[in-house]
């Protein structure tokens, strides 16, 4: 059985690669292969009845990006296989492909062997995500759901939040009623609870959590 593909990259020297590794595989057609996803975008709106099995694409290219595409093709028809293979290792973007249902993200590093047997894998029906991508995705989840079981108080709110306000200690005492050395304490244990190295640490906690504005 031949299974059609498409390859999108805005390299050359690797979208090159990539064909000659392809071409040696007698099982894969290449449909066409674009520099950017707007090509694919509307490649799929013109030829709507053509089957394309699987979409191996890039995340950083011009006007449509890897990230767009696997989003617009998974809602558009959902039986197109997407495999991204990148450079990029970033969580977000990891975070996105899976919400979005891509279907293998391997590193533009791997070896050929890999990127074989991702292509098999997915055209197989099973998803292929190579361990240093799961390695990254789970780890941002676990630190996600820490991040999220870390309950602060009214009291550490108000602290932290003068904290980030640059107050000094003894006018956020003042402020709040309290004791310079309960202050000192509360900035203690806030750098401890949050796993933080100093105050500008607690600004950064402060600003993602909107406690004050950026």
């Amino acid at each position: 059985m031949k299974y059609n593909l498409i390859i999108v990259d805005d390299h050359k020297m690797f979208l090159d690669g990539l064909l000659s590794i392809l071409n040696t595989e007698s099982n894969y057609h290449i449909v066409l292969t674009a520099k950017d996803g707007e090509h694919i975008v509307k490649y799929q709106e013109i030829n709507p009845n053509e089957k394309i099995d699987l979409v191996i694409t890039d995340i950083s290219m011009p006007k449509v990006d890897g990230i767009t595409l696997n989003k617009i093709l998974k809602e558009k028809n959902p039986s197109i296989k997407t495999l991204v293979v990148s450079m990029h290792n970033d969580p977000q973007m990891i975070d996105n492909l899976i919400e979005h249902d891509v279907d293998g993200y391997v590193p533009k590093n791997a070896e050929k062997q890999e990127l074989l047997l991702a292509i098999e894998t997915i055209l197989g029906g099973k998803k292929y995500f190579s361990r240093d991508i799961k390695d990254i995705y789970l780890e941002n989840k676990f630190s996600k759901k820490k991040e999220n079981t870390i309950k602060l108080t009214k009291r550490e709110i108000d602290v932290i939040t003068l904290i980030a306000q640059e107050f000094t200690t003894q006018e956020i005492a003042d402020q709040l009623f309290l004791s310079k050395h309960t202050i000192e304490s509360y900035r203690k244990n806030l750098i401890a609870k949050l796993s933080v190295r100093n105050l500008a640490g607690l600004t950064k906690y402060a600003l993602k959590m909107g406690y004050i504005d950026a």
